[in-house]
């Protein structure tokens, strides 16, 4: 009777506790503490967390190479000052001349060498208004170096010498638009519609002074720019869209865009109405995370350029290519430094005739 007595007190006794609200874990500097609190079930701040860790991991990974991450979360202001190098060399042959058999050539062979050095600043600012949407802005100013060496254009000199060209100042600034359009759950990607706009604040080709160049004979055979121009001289907008995909250990990332340059008219003597080639622009890559705050990334980049036409040009001599193919393979390094800095470094090669050789791109994020 007694052994029924203790056991029925004992039940009573449990009742409360079955109906009790469970601890809420808090998340501190040090670890998880176990506090109780009566508004949130563990699974729901857990779950919370382990989103918003998750999404950023993916845009760190991401990042590295390109503005691939996650949107900006809701009331996040994101500062970033970034330094990049790139250097080219290419080889250019002229020929002037006319062959009697197919080995033997008569006449005048050219031969010049170019190397380009652009160094670019730029500070980017981004602010999350929502937990989908997120508005950037970027300001660069670049420094270009570019040397010459060549002979005397169709003349029979042995000797050499190096024509130096540079300039620097404002490049075009840049107006970004990034929304999220789901939330990656039941296997899919996230994926964010992008939308940027740049307007010609930099010194376009049509805007720094022009040299003549003539031959030996003090004729006429084109024309070169005095100083290198900072900007492209036009507006332009690229639609596109880019997915992020994390997939334990590794994040895959890609991108789609179409850059519409906008013609414009430079006057008669530049041939009227100019019409930049548009570009198309894809990319694609993995990350992966060695550890919380380090990780790895390789990317590849392609842009294909179409022609520039003019309204007055001259078809007889417009032997070009109808585009222009820049490929690039990146690899990057990221490296969270606090809780709201992460400084990544990129190094991306050049894999066609017509991309830098080298670019070096380092980067400083920082979240306020």
């Amino acid at each position: 009777m007694n052994t029924k007595l203790s056991a029925l007190a004992l039940a009573a006794a449990l009742i409360p506790l079955a109906h009790a609200e469970p601890p809420t874990p808090e998340f501190t500097s040090g670890g998880i503490s176990s506090r109780t609190s009566p508004q949130q079930p563990v699974g729901t701040t857990v779950k919370a967390e382990a989103d918003a860790r998750a999404q950023d991991a993916a845009t760190d990974i991401a990042s590295i190479t390109a503005d691939r991450g996650i949107v900006t979360r809701p009331g996040r202001f994101t500062i970033e000052p970034s330094f990049s190098h790139a250097h080219s060399n290419a080889t250019r042959v002229a020929i002037e001349g006319y062959t009697v058999i197919p080995a033997l050539l008569i006449g005048l062979i050219n031969i010049s060498e170019v190397q380009r050095d652009i160094f670019v600043g730029a500070v980017s600012l981004k602010y999350g208004f929502t937990s989908r949407f997120e508005a950037g802005f970027r300001v660069p100013y670049l420094s270009i170096n570019e040397d010459m060496r060549e002979r005397e254009v169709f003349d029979g000199t042995p000797v050499d010498f190096v024509r130096e060209s540079s300039g620097d100042g404002l490049g075009d600034v840049e107006l970004s638009l990034r929304y999220q359009l789901n939330d990656g759950l039941d296997g899919w990607p996230y994926l964010i519609g992008t939308f940027r706009a740049k307007a010609p604040t930099g010194d376009g080709p049509y805007d720094v002074e022009q040299k003549v160049l003539t031959d030996s004979k003090g004729n006429p055979i084109g024309f070169e720019l005095a100083e290198r121009p900072t900007g492209s001289g036009f507006w332009s907008v690229e639609p596109g869209i880019s997915f992020i995909y994390p997939s334990d250990p590794a994040v895959l990332f890609g991108n789609l865009s179409y850059v519409w340059t906008i013609e414009e008219d430079q006057g008669f003597e530049n041939g009227g109405t100019v019409d930049p080639g548009d570009v198309v622009r894809f990319g694609f890559g993995m990350g992966f995370a060695f550890n919380e705050r380090t990780s790895f990334s390789l990317g590849y980049d392609h842009s294909v350029i179409r022609k520039t036409t003019l309204e007055f040009g001259n078809d007889l001599f417009a032997a070009n290519f109808d585009r222009i193919q820049v490929g690039s393979l990146a690899f990057g390094l990221s490296h969270r430094v606090s809780d709201s800095t992460t400084l990544s470094l990129t190094v991306a090669v050049g894999v066609t005739d017509s991309a830098p050789n080298s670019e070096i791109t380092l980067k400083l994020p920082i979240n306020l």
